[in-house]
């Protein structure tokens, strides 16, 4: 399923029932990614991709952490020290191929930094899955 428009930067506080994810399903975090910030297994590498997103944008270093792959993971990451913040604006995932337990996600990411000019992040991300659950490997980014 393609959601093409995530809402502007949200807080944990702001989040409700009615509250489009923001990995952009109008279904609502609670009926998307949230679950899956909770605990419950992504079904799709894109899923995870979607999900993941959503936790950049909500500050989830724990989530982001266990659902990076330990042979790429980082020690930590320090999203609270980035200055300046970035303000995510909007998901849009271009391509989504699985074969087995290897599967890509090419998307783009909108974001802003500070009062600047809105940016485009184009990846191409890797993941595979390991009993049961998808992990992000690696990503290349083809614009660089």
């Amino acid at each position: 399923m393609a959601y093409r428009h995530a809402p502007a930067h949200l807080s944990v506080q702001a989040i409700d029932t009615l509250t489009p994810c923001p990995c952009g399903n109008p279904a609502g975090y609670l009926r998307c990614c949230g679950p899956l910030h909770e605990g419950a297994a992504a079904a799709t590498a894109e899923a995870l991709m979607r999900s993941r997103y959503s936790a950049y944008v909500l500050k989830r270093e724990d989530y982001l952490l266990a659902t990076w792959h330990a042979s790429t993971r980082p020690a930590t990451l320090k999203l609270g020290a980035q200055q300046p913040a970035p303000t995510w604006l909007g998901l849009t995932v271009k391509r989504h191929e699985s074969e087995g337990d290897r599967a890509i996600v090419e998307f783009i990411a909108r974001l802003r930094y500070g009062g600047g000019k809105a940016q485009r992040m184009h990846e191409i991300s890797s993941f595979v899955r390991e009993d049961g659950r998808w992990y992000y490997v690696d990503g290349s980014f083809p614009d660089a």
